[in-house]
Formats: structure tokens, sequence, C-alpha cells
């Protein structure tokens, strides 16, 4: 197929170079043949671990095909799999999910009884985790021209890693790739130079790391064509950074002054003014720091560029420049085997007479709402993934989604994610201190408060007071957030202590009733978009300062 002959096309023209022209020709051949690529990694993945103890376990036989796996393979939670895991961290090295040895375990945001989920993964996965991120130039070079002209400033981080009893590492996934020769040794590519260099980026002192990279971004401004993060709420921890240590990062520089700065609006563009786009996470949780963006780059646009996660990498945005309320995802189909649980509100999608229904990639139908199940090569089956997506279209065959949310979440700051049932416990154990002095929680809300850099988790409280003239005093509302805190799942206490990425929770006492007039306006606001979220999150605010 010729260049000219792509049906992926922009109104910037034709590919940037013959590499792009091959990347884009992968993409159309992925997307074209959705179904049958499908087909073709399922039977790849049951053939090389037939002989796996959990394949086994299900007599599956050594089949291939869809049916035998739909009608035999259940659909499963971490839990589930939980057992499995365990033996593999222990170190047992048979082959209980995986034909290939399992090389280490990637730390999952989620988690399973407040502790980080640990993905199991092997080697090669590293090898499709880099043909994605090969992808995504050349899509971006359709939008933005001369991007080899400059160079990208992105903060990049590496996180604490630790080893199973059976001497396995265990650490998140994009500190895995960072460590990678993948990353380390990476070829020469004119349209992915960064100002960082690997050993700022390998540095695993948060603050020596965001102050070398702020400090190599600073003395090649005019060479930074693009800023970013892997997150949001990384970037504008970055813009916090540079707002609380210009002077120094001035004076390391040249040993002169910088004017001071009371207005920090646009301060991207103004610092660093070749800058044509954002490369963030913008969608799900991380929609709340937008305002903030477009406050610091001066409405810069926002480019959402892949989709993936400790499981698994799943696909990429074809169309990068988008609004951020508009950005879908298309699945590459060779990524892993993707199923869909139709989504219901309120419902599990299950029932006690009858299995799950799941739907393949290719059917899902436009419109309609799905959670995210995921066979893997590494030895994942019919895992539920947890990420609610929504239809938007297709390109060529390949369906697009735009992600809804991470379901059963209630809070999330940066890669944290708090659920219902955590939330209440840490509540139950702040009460606990409240009972010394007589008093207990009557009810509560929350919110992430994302108007400080970094946010912070906000707990309103009604109490139960045997002196209502008596409120508890700072000091015992101060052991009360530390009670919550300790409470909160692992990696909301690495956020808070060792990355920096989440701020103090903060609880705020009010008057009684208050609460019961919020569920008054959730009654006649009840959100099903974001916009009505929105106004429903506004309300909630002005009712509880007035």
């Amino acid at each position: 197929m010729a260049v000219g002959d792509l049906a992926l096309s922009s109104p910037m023209g034709p590919p940037a170079c013959e590499k792009d022209a091959k990347a884009l020709r992968f993409i159309e051949e992925m997307t074209r043949n959705a179904d049958v690529v499908q087909e073709t990694v399922l039977a790849e993945i049951l053939s090389r671990n037939a002989e796996t103890e959990y394949l086994r376990r299900f007599k599956l036989n050594g089949g291939t095909d869809r049916a035998a796996f739909k009608s035999k393979i259940p659909m499963i939670k971490y839990e589930d799999l939980q057992p499995e895991i365990q033996r593999i961290a222990n170190g047992d090295r048979s082959p209980i999910l995986s034909a290939h040895p399992i090389s280490e375990f990637l730390t999952s945001s989620g988690t399973s009884a407040g502790e980080r989920k640990l993905m199991p993964t092997i080697k090669e996965e590293l090898n499709r985790r880099q043909l994605l991120y090969s992808l995504l130039m050349p899509v971006m070079n359709l939008y933005v021209p001369g991007l080899d002209k400059g160079k990208g400033l992105y903060f990049l981080f590496i996180k604490s890693e630790s080893k199973t009893p059976g001497g396995l590492l265990a650490r998140p996934v994009l500190t895995s790739y960072y460590k990678s020769d993948h990353f380390k040794t990476r070829p020469y590519d004119p349209y992915n130079v960064y100002t960082s260099p690997n050993e700022a980026i390998l540095c695993p002192d948060s603050f020596q790391s965001m102050y070398s990279q702020m400090l190599c971004g600073l003395l090649e401004r005019k060479h930074v064509l693009r800023v970013g993060a892997v997150f949001a709420s990384g970037l504008l921890r970055a813009i916090r950074f540079l707002q609380l240590n210009w002077a120094q990062l001035a004076h390391d520089i040249r040993t002169g002054t910088l004017n001071p700065k009371d207005n920090w609006e646009g301060i991207i563009p103004r610092i660093w003014p070749n800058t044509k786009y954002l490369d963030v996470i913008v969608t799900g949780a991380m929609a709340q720091y937008i305002p903030t963006l477009d406050y610091y780059s001066g409405g810069l646009p926002q480019a959402c560029t892949m989709y993936a996660s400790s499981e698994c990498y799943f696909g990429l945005n074809l169309n990068p420049m988008c609004k951020p309320a508009e950005v879908s995802y298309t699945i590459m189909p060779n990524m892993a085997y993707f199923e869909f649980l139709p989504h219901e509100p309120n419902s599990t999608g299950l029932t006690q007479n009858s299995p799950p229904e799941l739907v393949d990639l290719a059917d899902v139908e436009v419109g309609k709402e799905y959670e995210l199940v995921i066979t893997t090569y590494a030895g994942l089956y019919r895992y539920r993934v947890g990420d609610v997506l929504r239809v938007t279209g297709f390109h060529n065959s390949a369906p697009q989604f735009h992600f809804v949310r991470r379901k059963n979440v209630l809070l999330s700051i940066d890669s944290d994610k708090t659920d219902e049932a955590e939330l209440q416990n840490a509540v139950c154990n702040a009460s606990r201190v409240l009972s010394e002095f007589g008093t207990s929680v009557a009810e509560y809300t929350s919110y992430a408060d994302t108007t400080t850099i970094p946010g912070h988790y906000v707990i309103y409280f009604e109490l139960l007071m045997k002196d209502s003239a008596e409120l508890p005093c700072e000091s015992v509302l101060s052991r009360c957030c530390l009670a919550m805190e300790e409470s909160l799942n692992s990696v909301y206490r690495q956020g808070r202590v060792s990355d920096n990425s989440i701020g103090p929770l903060e609880i705020r006492v009010v008057k009684n009733g208050t609460l019961k007039m919020l569920k008054d306006i959730k009654v006649i606001l009840e959100p099903q978009d974001l916009t009505i979220q929105e106004l429903y999150k506004n309300a909630l605010i002005k009712v509880l300062h007035s």
C-alpha cells in the first residue's frame, strides 16, 4: 500500500518519513482485520500456555478455538487469581499461569485489601509495549509538523520497588520500562529527543530528579516543542515545583536574578515559547485538572496519546489534538485478546443461572458502555480490568472507546484509587478517635480537591456530640486525619509520603443538616454525565462553604 493510500489522514498531509509510513501501515493492517488478528492472538496465547496449571485446571485440553475458551474459562477478578500470584511471588517457578517464566510483577494502582495488586509479566511484554510507543509519534506527526526540529520536556520519574519473598521485583509498569534497556539504550530518533538525560529520570530521589529535569528544561527552553508528563497531576506538580524553587534554579543557571513572578498565568509558553502542545493524560480522574492546565499553559492543546495499564497496554488516540472531552482510544487488536462485559449501572453483569455474555472486540456497539476484560500473553485469562468504556466509533474494524471511569473508584488525586469501602473504614477509625471525647461521626461526604497542588482529599463531617457547645479541638481533628490516612491503601500512602503527589487529608466539620441539603440537591441533579457531575460538585462546594 502506498503512503498516499493511507486511510488514516489529516489536514497536515502525508507521513513525515518512510519510517512513519511503515508505522501507519501497521496500524491500518491491524485495525482493518481486527477480528482476524484477535482470533490469532487468542490461539497464540492458548497454544503456548496449553500446559500451564491454570488452563489444564479448566480442561481446555490444548484447544485454541474461541468456543472452547468461552465455554470453559471463567471471567475473574484479582482476588480469584491471588492464590496463584502469591505462589509465584513466594518462589514457585512451575508454569502456573504462563509457559514463559514470570520476569517480574508490575504493581497496579488498584489495590486488594489495601495493598497493591501484583500483575505478572514476562520479558517479551517489553517488546509489545515498545511497539505501541513506536506508533505514537508517527500519528502525532500527522497533526503537528516539525517535531523533529526540537526537544520534548517530559517530567518522568521512577518509583520505589521491592522484591517478593521468592526474589522477583515488584514495581510500577513505568518504572520497569524506564529501567529497561528498551528505554535506556533506545536508538536515536529525532522525534523522541528529551531535554532530560536518563540519569535525571532514573534518580531515585524525587526532589533531585524533579530539580535536575526542570533545570535541563530551563537551560534548553528555546528548543522545547512539547511539554508533558504521564498524568496531568504530574505536570502541575512540576509547575508548582518551579514556583517554589525558581530562584535557586535561576542561580544555578547563571549567578544572576530573575524578576519575581507574581502572575503565573500562561507560564508554560512564557518560559518555553515554542511549545506546541502538552502531552498528558487528561481522561478519567485526570479530567479534573484541565482548567488548571489551561491556566498555566494559556490554553495549549492537551494531547492524550495512549491508553495503558499495569495489566496490559491497550491502544492509542488516532486524533491526539482533539479536545480532552472528545478523546477516544483505538484498541490495537495485537496487544492482547479483548472481551467486553456490557455495563449496567448497579449491576455486576452476572446472573446466578447463566454465565456472563461477553462481547468480542469487533462486535461492540456504538454508544454502549462496557467493562474491559483481557486475556494476555503473560497469563491473565478473562481478567476484569475494572475500566468502564463507551464505544464512540470505529477505525476500520477496530472500535474506539472513550474512557468513562474506573469502576468503584470514589476518590482519586494521582494514581491512587480509593473506593467507598476503604473510605468508610478510614472514617470508622477517625470516629474511634472522636469517641474518646464523647463525639462520633453522624454523616460524612468527600471530594478530591484539585485546586491545591498537589491535590488532596477533603472529608466533611457532621458530628454527634454530648456537649454541642464544644467542638473537637484542632489537635483532635489532626489525630483523626492521621488515623484516616494510615487506614487508606498503600498507593495512597506512597503518594503522600514518598512521591509527594498527594497533599495532606483535610477534615472540615459542618453544621448538622448540611449533608441532607446535599442529598436533596442530588435528587434533583442526579449525575448522569460530566456536565451534571460538575454541577453537583459545585453545589457541594457552595453548600458546604455557606
